[in-house]
């Protein structure tokens, strides 16, 4: 999807990496929510679509840990993770997420590969979560399935969604901050140097 409209929109689905972006510095804040609420009605929409599939052979029991993929800590994380911990993984994981992003989109990195780049760092990010918090990382993905389930009556996973908010976008700013901290200076330093070498 990142190759398809990563062009046309930036290609981020999540509300977190919307932040990270933002903080640093580049994404406009003026645009935050439009694009945020784009992220959440299509996440809403993409688990009524799972949910339609996974009844087609019959009733679909939303009951349980982690129905429809949802993401939880503690009685529902996969592997009984408590909420400090679910906490700290998100964060981490997710700020980890928009460092890769925020350098394999620098304008000094390869041009081209940085879906490759997010991809492989999304699929590890899923290896190490998903016994955790079964992997959130982008607040409208834990949304969608928790909406769905708490309109069935099950309001305990829609509950703990707030944790898949605050986790990954404090992880994803605390991102952008310290990408934009430690790389911003040479990112002027050589935007300046290239200028002067055209004007010679």
């Amino acid at each position: 999807m990142a190759y398809a409209v990563g062009h046309i929109s930036g290609g981020h689905f999540n509300p977190a990496v919307s932040f990270g972006l933002w903080a640093g510095k580049r994404f406009p804040g003026s645009e935050l929510l439009p694009y945020i609420v784009a992220q959440v009605v299509g996440a809403i929409v993409a688990a009524s679509v799972l949910y339609v599939i996974a009844s087609g052979k019959g009733a679909l029991s939303l009951s349980g840990p982690n129905p429809l993929a949802t993401n939880g800590f503690g009685a529902h994380s996969p592997e009984g993770y408590n909420l400090i911990a679910c906490l700290l993984a998100e964060v981490l994981l997710t700020m980890m997420f928009l460092l890769i992003i925020l350098g394999a989109t620098d304008s000094r990195a390869p041009q081209g590969f940085a879906p490759i780049a997010i991809g492989f760092g999304l699929t590890l990010i899923h290896l190490i979560s998903i016994p955790v918090t079964n992997t959130s990382v982008n607040p409208a993905r834990s949304t969608g399935p928790a909406l769905i389930v708490g309109l069935a009556g099950n309001m305990e996973l829609f509950a703990q969604v707030w944790l898949f908010w605050v986790a990954p976008i404090a992880g994803a700013i605390a991102a952008g901050f310290i990408y934009n901290a430690l790389f911003a200076q040479e990112i002027k330093a050589t935007s300046t140097k290239e200028h002067s070498f055209a004007e010679r």
